[in-house]
């Protein structure tokens, strides 16, 4: 469970799941062309970086002076099996729902 709470601790922020959103779209992006699209600092942008880094959802490339990111896809999966390991619940959750509003309304009691 704890890779999964890292993945979910990691994209509870804005600007990191706006990167994230970012690379996912436009691919391998420098941290350059991530700051400029940013309303933050540099260092600010790194910081959120380094966070996605240790929580595996981005990679980090390096050549000559340049930082390069791309998203892992594989690492969001974990929510994906997640959601859909719990999808009979909501389903069956959401099915008693709409069995109590339709009583309801068959009941008058709306």
């Amino acid at each position: 469970m704890k890779p999964l709470l890292k993945t979910f601790s990691a994209l509870a922020d804005e600007t990191r799941m706006a990167i994230v959103e970012q690379l996912m779209d436009h691919g391998e992006l420098a941290a350059g062309d991530l700051v400029r699209g940013a309303s933050i600092s540099a260092p600010a942008i790194s910081r959120h970086l380094k966070v996605l880094r240790e929580a595996g959802l981005i990679d980090q490339r390096a050549k000559g002076t340049k930082r390069y990111y791309s998203a892992r896809p594989e690492s969001l999966r974990l929510i994906a099996d997640w959601t859909q390991s719990r999808r009979a619940f909501w389903e069956s959750s959401l099915d008693r729902l709409e069995a109590a509003l339709l009583d309801d309304v068959e009941n008058g009691d709306s």
